[in-house]
């Protein structure tokens, strides 16, 4: 079996049972960097010292072959230096090799640093997604495309980068968009600072130190007219859909109420259904 093992992202004391008690019985480790596997084994007391192989952007391709053929006969378990391996770090290639050698991949799961920094920010859950590391360069027209996306954004960032990819978001995004600048996650000098895209530039302008994570508010429902929206309504009903569903569809993107947009329709068609 491939297994992949969620690790600390700061604070050692996230790390589950069943991660400790997966590296004490390991006889492989695939790690993203060995030396920090070899700190992590240390630092949770674990007494095994499994056979560690490197496993990282530059070797995961000619590796892969080997550890697959490996997970058949006993559990692989691949470690990235923190958080969940194949997210924005190395085991995507080696996973899909497993799965198409029909070798067995699963997980433990455990600290995430998308999911911590979008709980604590403030902005909305429901509906989020995860845009790995902004682009080293070409930010703002890789950004543009981003600007009208209604869900709430997560990216990853260098420290050394924050000040530029900030001011590069208020321009995409408008300076008053929402958003969170969320600084080393569960170690001892953890922040969080919220705002606007605007001030959270202003603050940051000479960068910051350690791991950063940047949630941003989804773009606002576009403001339609009540009477466009119902007509909207009434276009998809006559091309089959049910008066519910087209209500519901045309809620969800102009920010109406679905039960007004229904009750407008029945009321201007004399009872549609």
């Amino acid at each position: 079996m491939l297994l992949l093992a969620a690790t600390p992202i700061g604070n050692l004391g996230d790390a589950s049972r069943r991660l400790i008690e997966a590296l004490e019985v390991a006889t492989v480790v695939a790690a993203e960097d060995t030396r920090v596997a070899t700190r992590l084994l240390r630092g949770l007391g674990v007494s095994n010292r499994p056979r560690l192989v490197a496993l990282h952007e530059h070797n995961e391709r000619e590796r892969a072959g080997e550890l697959v053929a490996q997970a058949r006969e006993h559990d692989v378990l691949v470690l990235t230096d923190a958080g969940m391996p194949t997210v924005s770090d190395p085991g995507f290639q080696l996973v899909r090799a497993a799965i198409e050698e029909g070798v067995v991949v699963s997980a433990l799961p455990g600290p995430s640093a998308v999911l911590t920094a979008l709980a604590v920010s403030g902005l909305p859950t429901d509906r989020f997604a995860f845009e790995g590391f902004l682009p080293r360069t070409g930010r703002l027209a890789w950004l543009r495309p981003l600007a009208a996306e209604p869900r709430t954004l997560v990216f990853f960032e260098s420290p050394h980068r924050l000040a530029a990819s900030l001011a590069d978001l208020a321009s995409a995004f408008g300076s008053e968009r929402p958003a969170a600048v969320c600084r080393e996650l569960t170690k001892l000098h953890e922040e969080i600072a919220r705002g606007t895209l605007g001030e959270l530039a202003e603050r940051f302008a000479e960068g910051a130190r350690g791991e950063i994570v940047l949630v941003v508010g989804g773009a606002p429902a576009a403001e339609v007219p009540l009477e466009d929206a119902v007509a909207r309504v009434r276009e998809l009903v006559e091309g089959g859909a049910g008066l519910k569903a087209a209500s519901a569809e045309v809620a969800e993107y102009t920010g109406l109420s679905r039960r007004t947009l229904y009750q407008a329709v029945l009321h201007n068609d004399g009872g549609v259904s």
